[in-house]
């Protein structure tokens, strides 16, 4: 099998997270998905939990890349504020249940999380230590309505107005930007 069949088996594991949850992800389902052996998902993956742990980390470098496209740059050379307001639109478009469920599974395994934790905390405002800084906590706020608005989808299974969305995540840069201002005036 080539190497390049493990990037085909992750996409195929995604299909079927997004058609049958996390709990469908077994070596057959994914490989009948994928249109690879058995043997052939073993070669990548020994284990289920070392394919869940891929699946995690695939999902989150995707998540990654989507963030440096909306950022412009790789979150190295990305100011505080221009990975929160890449944060606030990758979230505002990027809904969907195979990330949903991986990020919310992630909690139960130090390892998972980790691939998740990697992408937050290079790219999601961190929580106010205390309340002294309105900045801080005006950009914790808009990082919480950019999560929000990342699950409302999945959550009432309701689907928002591209036109609406938008209008949010422009208010949510705005707060960004304005706490942004109130950092730089100081």
């Amino acid at each position: 099998m080539r190497p390049s069949n493990r990037s085909k088996i992750l996409d195929a594991a995604v299909r079927v997270i997004h058609r049958d949850g996390l709990i469908g992800v077994t070596f057959d389902s994914v490989a009948a998905e994928a249109s690879v052996t058995r043997g052939g998902m073993m070669y990548h993956f020994p284990s289920r939990e070392a394919l869940v742990q891929a699946i995690h980390e695939h999902l989150a470098a995707q998540w990654e890349a989507s963030l440096e496209s909306v950022a412009g740059r790789p979150k190295s050379e990305a100011t505080p504020t221009e990975r929160a307001i890449a944060y606030a639109r990758t979230s505002a478009r990027s809904a969907n249940r195979a990330e949903l469920l991986s990020a919310l599974q992630s909690s139960e395994s130090t390892a998972t999380a980790a691939a998740w934790d990697t992408v937050l905390e290079g790219w999601a405002s961190p929580a106010p230590e205390h309340l002294d800084d309105q900045a801080v906590l005006d950009r914790f706020i808009a990082r919480l309505a950019a999560d929000g608005l990342w699950v409302y989808e999945s959550l009432t299974g309701k689907k928002l107005p591209d036109q609406i969305r938008d209008a949010i995540a422009a208010q949510i840069v705005s707060v960004i930007e304005s706490a942004s201002l109130r950092v730089s005036n100081k």
